[in-house]
């Protein structure tokens, strides 16, 4: 059976101590300060999120992989308030997804034109339903996959991840156990020409996001009393030594987001996402050794995107200001902001820093003020403001932000 992990710890220690401090209910925000008003502000998001998005015969909030997220970020939200979270549901959520979502039949489709932009474009067919007639049989892709699995295995990594959080939040082996299942097949993904795993079992392309994601379960993996976690370690500290050798980090201190056909950087976009999830990852590996220089150079990219990817104001604006465009990111673009202060936060909590801090603050108090429809408490994509018409992925983006101001402020 796997050992309880420092997250669980944290959360019986947040029971003890916040769990009478104020009473969960009519609570009023514009009253209370530092955690605990970021705690409720996150309360309303995330029952504006269930409410508005969750699809209880699915388990999902809409889009596959952005579902993955959204359940990290609650249960994030339960380790970070445990008393005030409650007002959200959340083992229900956590529990109805686990079973609901294992069982849906996902077909996947992505599409990446660099020439426009280099936006990806996920398109998918769960359950008959959706963006089924992609391809000119009719058929979206020649097969479907359960058990959280599909043909990318960056939507392996996101749920992988997420299972992990629900047995943090739950200490049930089912999540973990989920995991290890996933992590297995992520590993079908190595035996690229350049080192790494693959992006899909198209076997086509190398690029950061999955191959961030391969050490972050890794790494996440190692940390726990499992069969065969020695390997974890020894999957998670060579894709380190690859990874940071592969050339995907740039001279800047960036992560592009990928590697061309000659195993170069392909000099293409910095998303936000691609120097937040190396962020956790490095942080799950110092947790399972101790190396303290991996937060060395976790703190060297999370400041170059600051310091990059920021407005004048320190809000946090997608690369190329996405937001401001028709099409306002995509449905994939629209997270990616929320997984780099994630795991900026993740980063914060073990390597205090007064720049993490104030900029954690910044976006949460931006999102809060110039990002929020007041009536419902949706968030919308654009942090610095103005608000344009939220969706599921918005919302949990946005909600990153706030979970981690809680741990921040």
């Amino acid at each position: 059976m796997p050992c309880s992990s420092s997250w669980a710890a944290s959360l019986l220690l947040a029971l003890a101590t916040h769990a009478s401090a104020v009473p969960v209910s009519d609570a009023s925000t514009d009253s209370l300060s530092g955690s605990l008003m970021y705690a409720y502000k996150t309360k309303d998001g995330v029952n504006s999120l269930n409410k508005n998005w969750y699809q209880n015969d699915t388990g999902l909030w809409g889009g596959w992989w952005n579902s993955g997220n959204a359940l990290t970020t609650i249960g994030d939200f339960v380790l970070s308030s445990p008393a005030v979270s409650q007002g959200t549901n959340p083992y229900h959520i956590i529990a109805n997804t686990f079973d609901k979502a294992q069982h849906v039949t996902v077909q996947t489709a992505k599409f990446m034109n660099f020439a426009k932009g280099g936006m990806m474009k996920s398109q998918y067919c769960i359950n008959g339903s959706g963006a089924c007639g992609s391809k000119r049989d009719g058929s979206l892709t020649k097969r479907g996959f359960t058990d959280f699995l599909n043909e990318f295995y960056d939507d392996e990594g996101w749920w992988a991840l997420a299972l992990i959080r629900a047995y943090d939040v739950t200490q049930e082996d089912k999540y973990l156990q989920a995991a290890v299942a996933v992590f297995k097949d992520m590993q079908t993904g190595a035996g690229t020409p350049c080192g790494g795993i693959y992006w899909s079992k198209e076997r086509k392309y190398v690029n950061a996001i999955a191959n961030e994601l391969y050490l972050s379960v890794a790494a996440s993996l190692a940390n726990y009393d499992l069969p065969g976690q020695s390997s974890y370690l020894k999957i998670a500290n060579d894709q380190w030594t690859w990874f940071s050798n592969s050339g995907m980090i740039n001279s800047e201190n960036l992560i592009n987001d990928g590697l061309d056909d000659k195993c170069n950087n392909n000099g293409q976009q910095t998303w936000t996402y691609n120097q937040g999830v190396i962020l956790g990852g490095l942080v799950q590996l110092f947790h399972a050794t101790g190396n303290r220089t991996l937060l060395g150079e976790a703190t060297k990219i999370a400041k170059a995107a600051i310091n990059k990817l920021s407005n004048k104001d320190g809000v946090l604006v997608e690369y190329g200001g996405c937001e401001y465009t028709e099409g306002r990111c995509g449905a994939d673009g629209q997270q990616f902001k929320g997984i780099f202060i994630r795991n900026l936060g993740y980063l914060h909590k073990v390597s205090p820093d007064a720049q993490f801090r104030s900029f954690i603050l910044t976006n949460a108090n931006a999102i809060w003020k110039k990002d929020r429809e007041e009536s419902s408490n949706k968030l919308g994509v654009a942090w610095a403001g103005p608000y344009y018409d939220a969706t599921s992925h918005t919302q949990s983006s946005a909600l990153d932000a706030l979970v981690a101001a809680i741990g921040a402020a």
